[in-house]
């Protein structure tokens, strides 16, 4: 209905990109931000298993990213962790239900790795439960 006509030499403006401070929630333009990779146990990277054990934190300045990088030296780094984490996106983006052979080939762990993660995992699960009323 309405046919506005751009002025010769004009163009539209491009969006700009934003990203969220880890510890502020500051938002912010992408060109600005300091990111890195520290590492987690819990972190299984969706689609590039050379990121598993590593998370990529995002801050809106050096401070904040020191900050940020400071709690995870502080977190302990467990094995059992990474290999649930590891299962657990086996599980969730293939079929539900594998054998324990088709799991080790997913996730490359061996069996008695994934048996250790499975154990984690159900003793996280019943400390929670024990912690919720």
């Amino acid at each position: 209905m309405w046919n506005r006509k751009r002025r010769k030499g004009r163009r539209p403006a491009q969006p700009v990109r934003m990203e969220l401070c880890d510890l502020c929630a500051d938002i912010f333009p992408e060109s600005e931000a300091v990111r890195g990779y520290v590492p987690d146990s819990s972190a299984a990277h969706a689609t590039n298993d050379w990121y598993d054990g590593l998370r990529l934190i995002t801050a809106c300045c050096d401070e904040h990213f020191d900050v940020v990088k400071d709690d995870y030296r502080h977190r302990p780094f467990v094995e059992e962790e990474l290999w649930a984490a590891k299962v657990a996106r086996a599980l969730t983006t293939g079929p539900p239900e594998l054998s324990m052979d088709q799991l080790a080939g997913r996730t490359g762990l061996h069996e008695p790795q994934i048996r250790r993660a499975i154990a984690w995992h159900n003793e996280r699960m019943r400390q929670q439960h024990r912690m919720d009323p």
